[in-house]
């Protein structure tokens, strides 16, 4: 599947079901470590590209396990229908400073993210003092490959 169709296909079925995600990360031992997360596609705030991204709260195995081997997966599904999709990733946030991007882009960047992954909050002051009170952390996923069903398949899968 090219890029531009998995990113809408991604947008459509995370609509769907709150922009939930399993992210699948590598541990140590090489086990897949998965968890679930809110993501979105937004734009790379250097590049301009567009990535999947969701915000990591700092200091956790998720973050280690990224900074250690900067790939992921994220699956997104609705019903019987799903799309992963695959790549290297990186981490932009107080313990993971990336030249170009300030505290200023970086509170941008994680209200965008909030956003793109349905996000809405009565308060955004609020929620930026919380991002930082967390050490939170902007990952991004550049898309190498998809996987998924074709829309309206039952338990199949496609590449």
């Amino acid at each position: 599947m090219e890029t531009t169709a998995g990113l809408a296909r991604i947008n459509q079925l995370g609509a769907r079901d709150h922009f939930l995600a399993v992210a699948v990360t590598q541990r140590r031992s090489g086990e897949p470590a998965a968890s679930v997360v809110n993501a979105g596609v937004v734009d790379h705030p250097l590049t301009g590209e567009p990535v999947v991204a969701f915000v990591a709260r700092g200091r956790t195995a998720k973050l280690d396990h990224l900074r250690r081997t900067p790939r992921a997966t994220l699956v997104f599904r609705a019903e019987w229908e799903w799309i992963g999709v695959t790549g290297p990733v990186e981490l932009a946030g107080p313990d993971d400073p990336v030249a170009g991007v300030n505290a200023e882009r970086l509170r941008l960047l994680l209200r965008d993210i909030y956003h793109a992954a349905g996000g809405v909050h009565p308060d955004l002051d609020a929620y930026d003092a919380e991002m930082v009170a967390d050490r939170r952390t902007a990952v991004l996923i550049t898309p190498e490959h998809f996987t998924g069903n074709p829309s309206g398949a039952d338990h199949e899968e496609a590449e």
